[in-house]
């Protein structure tokens, strides 16, 4: 188009050839061009006149109108600050961020005095295709918290899992340390333990560093809360994880009470270890995680007020020391556990039965019988055979022990009865 236009201006036409297009004339002489160019000056000065008139009238309306505008509707600032049918917004500042993480230093920073980390060396018995079966010696990893003292010991609780079929157990404490623990007591159904560390086997040191934990009410506990867990995770040294409570009264199989349930990493070794709330407080015993390809950030916590009484229990009880295997004890008996299942299929009170009463052994000499079941040594329920083999593993031959058991009679009802037994030696 624009060659096209260029070609026909570079030709010449007389007026008898031309034929006007649209709006434009030709040419007609000399007055008519001067007169043109006149009128052509004065066009072009009003069109500018008109424009700058334009001009101004267009900016004066668009200021008024903005002006009736925020009077009407308000500016944004007035916006934001307005509180009718609003929706206000958290907002999220470097400040409170760096507040946040503060508190979580300072509250870990208190609190892990109080945490100890826990080895334990087992014994364990493995299958040989050449050598049948084989003793192995084995060291696995757990955590623990302070909760309190004696005249002559510091207590700890922790998981059974942690401590059982230990062959020693070793305490190391925030400052580097580390001391010889004893099982005190365990819980093998709520999977707690408390373990005792002689005071005299600690350093001034030492001493001056550790704290005891403050328990804090895990039934004032609410969903979303926060949480902090501690714990020697993978055996590598103390921890620690943030998450919050992510549900509450969670029902796991293999344990007698509901737990807290925690999105706070809690990994092996962290097992023992204690779930604080933001005030610094014990609200938990970290016990198990769930561990799956389709599965994260579950882990569980025993609740620390539904348990306070078991912990006073397994606290007053006599710290003793394992007998070695060729020492111990037994009862003369073979039995079997009665748990809750069978217990109400059959209708017979849950421990441990007896099936057989060895000729010669310590039962029979205390009169017990086929069909009698125990359910204490030592004031120290049992309710299962394996918790009486543990218990038995602290007693020596010829030491006394005292059951209470449950006799049946004739009308299929049970009497409870409590019975002195001499510990025979192992055949």
């Amino acid at each position: 188009m624009d060659n096209e236009y260029y070609n026909h201006t570079n030709y010449e036409y007389s007026p008898e050839q031309y034929q006007p297009i649209g709006d434009y004339e030709p040419d007609e002489g000399p007055e008519k061009e001067k007169k043109k160019k006149g009128g052509s000056r004065k066009k072009w000065i009003a069109c500018i006149c008109m424009a700058l008139v334009f001009g101004l009238l267009a900016s004066v309306t668009f200021c008024a109108s903005n002006y009736v505008l925020n009077g009407v509707l308000g500016t944004q600032s007035s916006q934001s600050n307005g509180t009718d049918n609003k929706i206000n917004a958290t907002t999220t500042t470097t400040s409170n961020v760096s507040t946040v993480s503060s508190d979580i230093a300072d509250t870990a920073e208190a609190v892990m005095p109080s945490v100890v980390s826990i080895t334990n060396m087992s014994v364990q018995q493995v299958q040989d295709w050449f050598f049948g079966t084989r003793d192995y010696e084995q060291q696995s990893s757990g955590s623990g918290i302070i909760i309190g003292q004696n005249d002559t010991e510091l207590l700890l609780v922790t998981n059974n899992h942690v401590v059982e079929d230990s062959k020693t157990l070793t305490v190391t404490f925030i400052d580097g340390s580390s001391a010889e623990a004893q099982i005190k007591g365990t819980d093998s159904d709520i999977d707690l333990a408390i373990i005792a560390v002689p005071l005299n086997k600690l350093s001034d040191e030492t001493k001056n560093e550790i704290k005891t934990a403050t328990l804090g009410d895990s039934d004032a506990l609410r969903v979303g809360e926060p949480t902090i867990a501690i714990g020697n995770a993978l055996g590598y040294g103390q921890s620690v994880t943030n998450g919050i409570v992510s549900a509450l009264g969670r029902e796991i199989e293999g344990f007698d009470t509901k737990l807290i349930q925690t999105n706070a990493a809690i990994n092996p070794g962290n097992s023992g270890g204690a779930l604080l709330n933001a005030k610094g407080e014990v609200i938990g015993i970290n016990t198990v995680k769930v561990s799956s390809d389709a599965v994260e950030g579950m882990g569980y916590a025993i609740p620390i007020s539904d348990v306070s009484d078991i912990l006073d229990n397994l606290m007053n009880r006599q710290t003793r020391t394992k007998v070695a295997e060729e020492r111990r004890g037994v009862l003369g008996i073979e039995g079997s556990t009665i748990n809750s299942d069978m217990a109400s299929v059959y209708n017979v009170p849950e421990g441990v039965v007896i099936s057989k009463v060895i000729e010669g052994g310590g039962a029979e000499k205390a009169g017990l019988v086929v069909g009698t079941v125990i359910t204490k040594l030592d004031e120290i329920e049992v309710d299962s055979i394996e918790d009486l083999k543990e218990e038995l593993e602290y007693h020596a031959v010829g030491e006394k022990v005292t059951l209470t058991v449950l006799i049946p009679q004739k009308n299929r009802e049970y009497q409870e009865k409590t019975v002195e037994v001499t510990l025979g030696k192992q055949s």
